[in-house]
């Protein structure tokens, strides 16, 4: 009885290894294949001032339950070298509220939510200005 249950024990924790292991994979995948993206653009695109602020992206989206319409945007303003900004608009019916973030290497230098991460991530692939949000959760 010991032996089976030791086993089962080996057995599960063996498939949750290559679970982990997989979505890891899954996850390194896709960072490598932004990247190519993010440097196939550079070099087409030629090089330039990597100082200017060459890469905008909005991201729209419903940041309160009591406010419709997408008013709320979080919008990224990005140079060649992955630093700039995160603008983000919070917009209520009573009351708006702004913030700015920087953003160094494409990384915020404070905790971004998943709409200014999805903002600078769209400013670094040259997405467009006008990003898609996903549906977000009501504050």
């Amino acid at each position: 009885m010991l032996v089976t249950t030791w086993v089962i024990v080996g057995v599960v924790a063996g498939v949750s290894g290559v679970m982990i292991g997989y979505f890891a994979l899954r996850q390194a995948r896709a960072t490598v294949e932004d990247c190519r993206r993010m440097l196939s653009r550079q070099i087409s695109e030629g090089r330039g001032d990597l100082r200017a602020i060459r890469d905008v992206a909005v991201c729209r989206y419903d940041a309160l339950s009591e406010m419709t319409g997408r008013l709320s945007f979080s919008v990224a303003m990005i140079n060649g070298l992955g630093d700039g900004i995160v603008l983000t608009s919070i917009n209520g019916r009573s009351e708006t509220r702004t913030y700015v973030r920087a953003v160094v290497g494409g990384k915020g230098q404070q905790p971004l939510s998943p709409e200014e991460e999805q903002a600078v991530r769209a400013a670094r692939l040259g997405l467009g200005p006008q990003v898609a949000a996903p549906v977000s959760q009501s504050i």
